[in-house]
């Protein structure tokens, strides 16, 4: 029978989950979109623009605190024209009532609720607010605009002036010019606030931050630190023994909320593990720890599992929560287990279990709950206990496969199956970094299959992007950061396959990117298209957060294209895009990771290793079992007219080519003379 609801409201016609979600509220909510801007001036309405995800634990709460209750819903329909926004689908809605709220209140988060005049300027905004609070706030705005609007427009006036001027960006007239001692401070002003004991940044909550470990492992290696090696290890193997890694199903949840990695907020999202693929995939090339190995291949096995559809598309997230036996969501109740559960499923081997995963007091989460967490190394812990390893080890494919067959039982968290551009490039780039390292074939298979699924159904007849797919459809324009994601993307993809067609595509979205979202004045590019429309101001992204910003993916992305083609204009805009963020990135460093690694691009030599001839992929795998990452690849096993290429080709043998800004050291057959000629990353 088709369920039947009471109310029913605009959101019942897109296509996100979290907007789907809320279709049944009693609160008559819009999408953002022109008719629903254009209603609240034709009304003389403000504007209420609710912003949050699928995978939001406090979204969910105040919907069913105040956006399910009548009483409520009464109020916001009255007086306001009520918007909500997926902010994975709309990040630029949500960057500047983001920016708005966190000027207002000196922070942010989500839910993110914001008021503003029908014309999109903000006046008012928080998070999350209880029922009563959200109802006075709410009555005292609609009374300011009934009684002084006046008053309102100047508060908007204001607010929107520090929006446009916030986070501006000018060109740096000054002289590129980078150098180790800059570099080295960055680091020095970064080891501050490091936690050497449990990884990640001192104090709670700990977010991953894949970024940020990337630049670090790099640096520690070119510049053989050792303290920071050991922390980067530190690190990589807190988060693979905590809980914020499924000990059980693989995938890395969003972040822990204490200080050693153990219970985090349980929502798991793609670009996340997207990223820790990457990472972990490169840390094993460096220090071959199984551990690492493990975590890669687990957390595709999660990846795969839930958020992979076989058309080659992945999806969004799961959910942190899911209904218990009351029937009432839940946060991490599909995760967490009750002793007599484990004792009841494991029987004899319980008391092993225990001592593995921490059934006991550093295990124990709240009430009678348990989250698995691990405290010691797999030969430490069999000594420890007089097992083998290899016991152990089908011991814990034993309990894993219990374990999951008793968790599968319990209510699912909801899966966000939207598929957007950017996490998808996240994801392929994931699949190749791990294939650079592990040789696996299937993991090209499936980068492959995604990168021809983006082709397929991403790119618009005009050579643009779409931001989002579902159900068939795609029907919002990509941003800056969906260009740049996926250009980073393909330019790894040739790298592995010397396929020029997908470097071709990465310079024809690169050059669309040109057109479409370039600042002349500040030489940046702006994180929406010029054919955007209904926002307030244009923003130009450039803090490298969870995600690095998309100006930053964009710079790395021109410094290798202009070597690739030759194009100075785009070194150029490389080296001033990097000049124009040197400042920031030395003096905060965790917030310009992947500026920094463009910066390291700088120092000392990099190198273009062009591989041509029959045995161009053989010779390729050879050199990628090598960590060198001031390196790109060019290659080709026929003639090519790649710049990089010209006259190399000899149809005879096969020749690596070891050169510096197209200058070419003699050319050597082996990939261990190759590897010899670039000398000074090791």
């Amino acid at each position: 029978m088709e369920e039947t609801h009471q109310y029913t409201n605009s959101l019942i016609n897109e296509s996100s989950p979290y907007l789907l979600q809320h279709a049944h509220n009693p609160v008559d909510w819009h999408p953002w979109n022109e008719e629903t801007l254009a209603l609240a001036k034709k009304e003389n309405k403000l504007l209420l623009i609710s912003v949050g995800y699928a995978a939001c634990h406090w979204c969910h709460v105040m919907e069913k605190e105040s956006f399910e209750d009548t009483a409520v819903a009464a109020i916001m329909n009255q007086n306001f024209i009520n918007v909500k926004v997926d902010r994975e689908e709309r990040p630029d809605v949500d960057q500047i009532y983001m920016n708005a709220v966190q000027l207002l209140t000196g922070r942010g988060g989500w839910p993110l609720n914001c008021v503003a005049l029908p014309d999109g300027r903000p006046l008012w905004g928080g998070t999350y607010f209880p029922k009563e609070e959200w109802t006075n706030a709410l009555t005292q705005l609609a009374d300011l605009y009934k009684n002084e609007p006046e008053k309102a427009k100047d508060y908007a006036a204001k607010l929107t002036d520090g929006i446009q001027e916030s986070g501006l960006i000018t060109l740096n007239e000054k002289e590129a010019n980078f150098q180790q001692e800059e570099l080295e401070l960055a680091v020095a002003n970064w080891k501050t606030t490091m936690d050497f004991k449990n990884g990640g940044r001192k104090g709670a909550p700990k977010f991953p931050m894949p970024g940020n470990i990337m630049f670090l492992l790099r640096y520690a290696v070119q510049n053989n630190d050792t303290e920071l090696m050991d922390y980067v290890n530190t690190t990589l193997t807190q988060m693979a023994y905590g809980g914020i890694f499924d000990q059980l199903g693989g995938g890395f949840a969003r972040y822990s909320v204490d200080d050693h990695w153990h219970v985090p907020h349980f929502e798991k999202m793609l670009y996340d593990n997207a990223q820790m693929v990457s990472l972990y995939s490169k840390a094993f090339l460096i220090t071959k720890d199984p551990l690492y190995k493990s975590v890669v291949y687990e957390t595709f096995r999660f990846v795969e599992s839930e958020l992979y559809k076989d058309n080659g598309a992945f999806y969004s997230s799961l959910d942190a929560d899911s209904y218990n036996e009351e029937q009432e969501l839940e946060e991490g109740a599909y995760y967490v287990w009750k002793k007599d559960e484990l004792e009841n499923l494991l029987q004899s081997d319980f008391e092993l279990f225990s001592k593995y995963y921490n059934i006991n007091a550093y295990g124990k989460w709240e009430d009678d709950k348990y989250h698995l967490i691990r405290s010691t190394a797999d030969n430490e812990f069999c000594k420890e206990n007089n097992i083998g390893e290899d016991e152990l080890k089908k011991k814990l494919g034993q309990w894993r496969d219990e374990l999951s067959a008793a968790r599968n039982k319990k209510d699912k968290p909801r899966l966000d199956d939207k598929t957007l551009t950017a996490w998808n490039a996240l994801m392929l780039k994931g699949y190749i970094d791990a294939y650079m390292v592990f040789n696996d074939e299937d993991l090209l298979k499936t980068a492959l299959k995604n990168a021809h699924f983006l082709i397929n159904n991403m790119v618009k007849e005009d050579g643009g992007l779409y931001r989002n797919f579902k159900n068939g459809k795609s029907n919002i324009e990509a941003y800056l950061e969906d260009y740049a994601t996926l250009i980073d993307a393909f330019i790894s993809l040739y790298e592995v396959t010397l396929d020029e067609s997908w470097l071709k595509s990465a310079k024809q979205l690169t050059d669309y990117s040109y057109d479409h979202f370039y600042d002349d004045q500040s030489k940046m590019f702006f994180f929406t298209s010029n054919k955007e429309q209904g926002l307030i101001a244009r923003k130009v992204e450039t803090d490298d957060n969870v995600i690095p910003s998309s100006n930053s993916i964009m710079a790395n992305n021109l410094f290798k294209l202009g070597h690739y083609f030759g194009n100075k204009h785009y070194t150029d805009n490389a080296a001033i895009m990097l000049n124009n963020i040197k400042e920031t990135a030395i003096s905060y460093g965790s917030g310009a990771s992947n500026w920094l690694n463009l910066y390291s691009n700088y120092l000392g030599d990099y190198y273009e290793v062009a591989i041509v001839g029959q045995d161009a992929m053989s010779k390729l795998k050879e050199i990628n079992q090598q960590y060198i990452p001031n390196k790109l690849i060019v290659g080709s096993t026929d003639e090519s007219d790649l710049p990089l290429l010209s006259y190399k080709y000899n149809e005879n043998e096969t020749t690596i080519y070891i050169c510096i800004d197209g200058a070419c050291k003699l050319p050597v057959t082996e990939t261990t003379e190759a590897l010899k000629q670039m000398t000074s990353t090791y």
